[in-house]
């Protein structure tokens, strides 16, 4: 993608040796799964330096401005050493970049660090439990405007997929490639009929007819009881014992 040429352009001009890596990671470097969509999803960089001090960031700053003016969350700046040594404190982080990445520049700094997997179910179920409850107070905020909530399931359903894909990961079960094979997995790991997060991913993707016959309200209701559900299932695991993350992204040279 030229945007990301650009990027990586404007990044070594900026940083030049200090530069480390630059990496593509999430639905935008997992190109076969079908999960990015441009009309919804980010593409999530990580820019990782040899060291980070108030020169790097003031250096950064227009690059940071160019890119979220292109509608780009801001990519994320580590030290070199912090992205060695934080995967403990972000393993869901840390774990998405192992499974989903793209190396646009320098060397992969991420294949060969650790997860701990006891610290990864705790921060599924964390982050699950956080936005359940963020999720009620700004559908509290809404519930009486159709359309404001529908649209508010729909900016939230892409991160309760990812964090549904960790559930799995959790259980030992494997997720599969894309947010369709998640959800899939996911009912039949509930044990439910049927899954809301489909009906908003159809109406996302702009499935002829997707909205047809929707109730709002109620799909909400639905969406939330999915998701405490969820929960529960994290909640009834046991916690793991440690063992290596391998990554089955195979690295890539500097573009």
């Amino acid at each position: 993608m030229d945007e990301l040429n650009d990027l990586v352009g404007k990044l070594e001009r900026s940083y030049s040796d200090r530069l480390v890596s630059v990496i593509l990671y999430g639905s935008g470097a997992a190109s076969d799964s079908g999960d990015h969509h441009h009309k919804f999803s980010d593409l999530n960089v990580l820019c990782v330096l040899k060291q980070i001090t108030p020169r790097e960031l003031g250096e950064g700053e227009p690059i940071m401005r160019w890119w979220r003016e292109h509608g780009h969350p801001s990519p994320l700046l580590m030290s070199e050493e912090e992205a060695h040594r934080s995967a403990d404190c972000f393993p869901i982080e840390f774990r998405d970049l192992q499974d989903r990445r793209k190396v646009l520049y320098g060397v992969d700094v991420i294949a060969g660090v650790h997860v701990s997997m006891k610290n990864h179910r705790t921060q599924v179920e964390h982050e699950l439990r956080a936005k359940l409850i963020r999720l009620r107070q700004q559908g509290a905020q809404v519930l009486s405007d159709p359309a404001a909530l529908l649209k508010l399931c729909l900016d939230s359903v892409s991160t309760f997929c990812t964090l549904g894909r960790h559930a799995l990961l959790v259980a030992g079960i494997d997720p599969g490639a894309g947010r369709r094979d998640v959800v899939h997995r996911l009912r039949e790991a509930l044990g439910a009929a049927a899954s809301p997060f489909d009906v908003l991913l159809d109406i996302r993707e702009g499935k002829p007819d997707a909205h047809m016959g929707i109730q709002t309200e109620n799909l909400f209701a639905e969406y939330l009881e999915f998701i405490r559900r969820m929960i529960e299932f994290v909640d009834r695991l046991p916690v793991g014992h440690d063992r290596p993350v391998s990554s089955g992204v195979s690295r890539e040279d500097k573009q």
